[in-house]
Parts: C-alpha cells; sequence; structure tokens
C-alpha cells in the first residue's frame, strides 16, 4: 500500500512539474509573438536611419528607441533564428503600426527613401562650422538654427533627454551651448527633417561614443563639460595619438600645478578668429572666459566638436614631466619641453 502511495506522489510531482514546464513555454511562445507585434494600432509615421556599418544588434537598439518595436531581446532572438537578413543602411519611412518581421522585411528589401541627405562634419570644426554645412542641405537659416540651440526651453529639454548634458551649457558665457557635444561623422538624414531631429542625431551619436566613458568621468574629477573642454584643445593642439597623449598630459599637469594652461587656440575662439588669422598683442590680452592666457583653469566650455581619439587621449595622458610644448602650424609636429628656457628655445627653433 505504501509503495503505490509513494508511486502516486511521484506521478503527482512529475505531472506538476511538466504542467508548470509546459505552462512556462507556452507563456514564453505567448510573449515572444506578442514582442514580434506592432507597439501601435494607429498610423504613425517614423523616419528612421541606418548608419553605414551599424550592426544587427545596433539596429534592433535604434528600433528599440524609437519605439518602433515592444523588445530589443526579442529581436534579436528573431534575427538570430532568421541569419537570412542583411539590413541595408539608409533612411527608411516606417511606421509604428509595423511588426518586427515586416519591418526587418522593409530594410533587407533595401526600400529607403530616395531623397536622403548625407552631411559629414569634420572633428575639429566649431559649432558655426556644423550650422552652415545644415544651412546649405536643408530649407533653414543659419540664423534660425543658431536660434533653435539658443532657446533655453529647447535646451532644458535635451537636458532632460540626454545624460551628459547638464546645466553647465545654460551658462550665459557660452558662445554656443551645445559647442564641443555634436559628434563629427557622416550622417543621413531624410530630406524633410526638421532641426530638432537633425541635432537629436548627432547628439545620440554623443551618447554612443560617451556611453563607453561613462565610469571614467564619474570616477574623474572632471564633469562631462570639463572633459569635452579638454579633448576640444587636444584636437586642436595635436593631430597623432601620441601627441594627442602628451598634450594631454601637459594639460593636467598644468591643472594640478594651478598654472593657466596658456594655450593659443583657446584664445582664437575667445576672439572668434578663425586659426589660419595671426593673433595680435590685444588678442592674448583679452579678458575673456575662453581665453587660458588669462583665465586660470579650463575654457569655460569646449571650443570645437572634437573625434573620440582626442576624448580617449582625456583619459589616458603619457607618462612625463613636460609642462610646456609648442605646436607648428606647419607641419602640425609638437615639440615638448620640461622647462620655460626649453621651451624659449623651441620657439625660437619653430616659430614663424
Amino acid at each position: 500500500m505504501q509503495l503505490k502511495m509513494g508511486k502516486k506522489k511521484i506521478l503527482i510531482i512529475a505531472t506538476a512539474i511538466f504542467s508548470f514546464f509546459v505552462c512556462c513555454c507556452l507563456g514564453i511562445l505567448i510573449f515572444y509573438n506578442y514582442s514580434l507585434t506592432a507597439v501601435s494600432k494607429e498610423e504613425e509615421k517614423v523616419t528612421f536611419v541606418v548608419e553605414s556599418g551599424s550592426s544587427s544588434a545596433d539596429i534592433v537598439d535604434s528600433l528599440y528607441d524609437n519605439r518602433l518595436i515592444r523588445n530589443k531581446f526579442v529581436g534579436y532572438v528573431y534575427l538570430k533564428l532568421h541569419g537570412n537578413y542583411v539590413l541595408q543602411a539608409g533612411v527608411y519611412d516606417l511606421d509604428r503600426s509595423m511588426s518586427l518581421p515586416e519591418i526587418l522585411d522593409y530594410m533587407f528589401n533595401g526600400k529607403v527613401v530616395n531623397d536622403s541627405v548625407s552631411i559629414t562634419f569634420v572633428e575639429g570644426k566649431r559649432l558655426v562650422s556644423y550650422v552652415k554645412q545644415i544651412a546649405e542641405n536643408f530649407p533653414y537659416t543659419e540664423e534660425e538654427i543658431l536660434a533653435k540651440l539658443s532657446d533655453k526651453e529647447y535646451l532644458s529639454s535635451l537636458i532632460e533627454k540626454y545624460w551628459f548634458l547638464t546645466d553647465e551649457i545654460l551658462n550665459d558665457k557660452l558662445y554656443y551651448a551645445l559647442e564641443g557635444y555634436l559628434y563629427p561623422n557622416t550622417y543621413q538624414f531624410a530630406k524633410d527633417a526638421s532641426i530638432e531631429e537633425i541635432i537629436d542625431k548627432l547628439l545620440g551619436a554623443t551618447g554612443s561614443v560617451l556611453n563607453e566613458y561613462r565610469d571614467l568621468i564619474r570616477g574623474s574629477n572632471y564633469s562631462v563639460h570639463e572633459v569635452l573642454a579638454m579633448a576640444s584643445i587636444i584636437e586642436l593642439e595635436a593631430v597623432n595619438s601620441d601627441d594627442r597623449a602628451t598634450v594631454s598630459q601637459v594639460i593636467h599637469k598644468r591643472l594640478e600645478l594651478g598654472m593657466t594652461l596658456g594655450m593659443d587656440v583657446t584664445t582664437y575662439y575667445a576672439v572668434k578668429k578663425d586659426m589660419s588669422e595671426a593673433l595680435l598683442y590685444s588678442d592674448l590680452e583679452v579678458n575673456n572666459p575662453f581665453n587660458t592666457r588669462v583665465v586660470a583653469g579650463l575654457p569655460v566650455g569646449p571650443i570645437c566638436n572634437s573625434s573620440v581619439e582626442s576624448i580617449n587621449a582625456v583619459f589616458k595622458p603619457s607618462q612625463t614631466n613636460f609642462i610646456y610644448f609648442y605646436a607648428d602650424i606647419k607641419t602640425g609636429k609638437v615639440y615638448f619641453a620640461e622647462t620655460h628656457e626649453e621651451f624659449l628655445d623651441l620657439v625660437k627653433q619653430y616659430g614663424s
């Protein structure tokens, strides 16, 4: 009798485990199929851009961030199960009423918008240069774009949206709030993209780059704003990785010693001169929060939009004792010195 009861108990437990397993599998299947469905029953057009070189995972992440799919992990699984998908770069007119399979089929077949606009923003250029490029490719004037980028309400909305933007960009001493925050790269835009959509695209790329340095920034003594200010100086003072690292070291060393940075690239920005122009003695002495020949510490903000190499150099300075350097504008070579006397010799030897 006890043996029969024991077998019956085991059968009940086994049945329960099997039923639980079946329910779990059924639940997962229901969730998976639900996640493939459209996020909305109503038509809602979305311009979606797949950048050249984007991985499938990058595309799925972006689809999720743009609220075009319900679950990015299901997206990964779906693409893994359908390995024949090759998603083509370009600009797409998608709709939130489209299911995940429909969206991926759309991009697999390359149904791109033919009148997309491609713009390459070069590193080391100022925000006004980017604004000029936007105005040349879209039906907006430079004045309209700059007005939008100066609007405190709009800037506040961006601060809420992007972790790396803080109230530091609202400082009235800045010439342009987003100087240094627009990542240089080649972008594809819809022909009718709004100013907000264009700026979002650039800020999104900046966020992707800065995410890699988030922990380093938090562990440093500097804010994102200050990191980008340092990177912008490095960008304009050096052209190769070794020189960038050593310029970074000089900046860190001078800040530690309480010295002024004394870097002409900040003076150029302070007096709003192009670096092809000559600086006057009166320029060098101007009392401006960007002019590091006069003010102590870092400039009040970035002075150009930097490459990832210059951002990286902020956190990987070389290990030297240099405090001075002279950048030869003609050759792009940077010469370093430990003493002021050595620096004067460099100026005498390589200066014009």
